[in-house]
């Protein structure tokens, strides 16, 4: 599953939207496929929604902790957590920016209503959507994100940006970091 070789200005115009650099969030290598350890593999160089497979990876539901959000005329972003349901840990930290009149009113709606993880209320709405991996990251998180993951000990996590089209039209762009505990 190759990545688009298009990357950074996706991750640098993400991470724009809450920080002056990327760097302010965590510093970003990107890498190749075939450097991810094993369990980021398995999280991240996948065609679908992280949503299913963190759910997979965790055995349990998770719940999205929309920290920060803006709606514009045109767009819709908002910086996430996904939750684990039963205690709550941070299994995601993602950047979301979505094209808001591509989509129909009412996934609009259901969308900035903000209790429901993105990748399930496109599967429960059935919206075709294929997910376009465009960089895999090797993350060394700064602050924020060390408090947000409960980092004892300070290490890479990795991470990934992604399209995803809808009917066969770019509307979702996504950074999403995940962490394997």
């Amino acid at each position: 599953m190759k990545a688009s070789p298009r990357s950074a200005p996706e991750l640098e115009a993400l991470t724009k939207i809450y920080y002056a650099a990327p760097d302010e969030l965590a510093g970003f290598r990107e890498i190749q496929e075939d450097d991810l350890p094993s369990i980021y593999h398995t999280l991240l160089a996948h065609h679908q929604h992280m949503t299913v497979t963190l759910e997979a990876h965790n055995g349990c539901p998770v719940e999205v902790d929309v920290l920060r959000s803006e709606t514009t005329k045109t767009h819709y972003h908002r910086k996430v957590l996904l939750r684990r349901i039963g205690d709550q840990g941070v299994v995601l930290f993602g950047i979301v920016r979505i094209n808001r009149g591509l989509l129909p009113a009412e996934v609009r709606t259901e969308i900035e209503a903000e209790s429901t993880p993105l990748g399930t209320i496109l599967i429960n709405r059935n919206i075709y959507r294929n997910v376009r991996l465009l960089s895999f990251w090797e993350v060394e998180p700064r602050d924020e994100l060390n408090g947000i993951f409960e980092l004892d000990s300070p290490g890479p996590l990795y991470g990934r940006t992604a399209l995803i089209y809808c009917d066969d039209v770019p509307v979702i762009e996504l950074l999403e970091i995940v962490t394997a505990d």
